[in-house]
């Protein structure tokens, strides 16, 4: 649910929505997740992200909430993310105990840690700078981005870029860790879209808001890595080389 808050009074999503607590309630309780719902958007994002956020119109016209109420992406997110960390553990022939390591640094740093981090910087950066001014005599109730949604943008985010540098880099990391320019020039490739990819989906997550606006920031990145893809090349830095040697030697 999007708070509704005065003027002058800073959003406290945490303290003023009921749904947070039902959120993390509804975790253990994987008998009420809609997993083929999950699945459905998991695979809609990668083909037609779109068609994921008008559902999330439908969503907010119905429930009057933008965020989910099901924690069920991120619990099939976080399963998912173990079996191919598992799955790259036992490709590298690493230990048990660096294998569990490396399934939970992959897990809680790259996808709920660093994910948390990005949602309230977004968070913060959307409710501070790019909702649009209403007027002090309009009767128009303010609207906040809530931080939950903030963090559903950011999971929906992340899976595409986890199918391209988890499932898809671990089918051809032979030909990527090979020497050779054309392995460079394909890992910086594969990397860079799934970045860009990323950004992209950040975009349409915060454009859906309608009272967001400037929400185009979120697609400047893109130009960043666009730029930054032919000094890497140049430079012969292969990211699928560094990543396994960084985790796995």
């Amino acid at each position: 649910m999007l708070p509704t808050v005065s003027r002058g009074r800073p959003p406290s999503t945490f303290r003023q929505s009921p749904l947070f607590p039902q959120y993390l309630r509804r975790i253990i309780k994987w008998q009420q997740m809609d997993i083929e719902y999950t699945f459905w958007q998991m695979l809609h994002l990668c083909t037609s992200p779109k068609v994921v956020y008008q559902h999330t119109k439908y969503h907010k016209q119905t429930k009057n909430q933008w965020a989910r109420d099901d924690p069920a992406f991120v619990v099939i997110c976080s399963f998912l993310l173990a079996v191919a960390a598992s799955a790259y553990c036992a490709a590298y022939d690493v230990s048990v105990a660096h294998a569990g390591f490396t399934v939970l640094s992959v897990v809680l740093v790259h996808f709920l840690l660093i994910g948390i981090f990005l949602a309230t910087c977004c968070w913060f950066l959307t409710n501070n700078y790019l909702r649009e001014e209403t007027s002090s005599n309009s009767h128009v109730v303010e609207q906040h981005v809530e931080w939950l949604y903030a963090f559903d943008v950011h999971c929906n985010s992340f899976f595409p870029l986890f199918v391209a540098l988890y499932v898809i880099q671990y089918f051809v990391s032979p030909l990527l860790v090979a020497q050779g320019f054309v392995p460079v020039l394909l890992s910086n490739l594969l990397f860079m879209v799934a970045f860009s990819y990323y950004q992209y989906l950040n975009f349409l997550g915060y454009d859906v808001l309608p009272f967001l606006d400037k929400t185009t920031f979120f697609l400047y990145p893109i130009g960043f890595i666009i730029i930054l893809f032919p000094f890497l090349v140049l430079a012969s830095f292969n990211p699928t080389r560094y990543v396994l040697s960084f985790y796995y030697g």
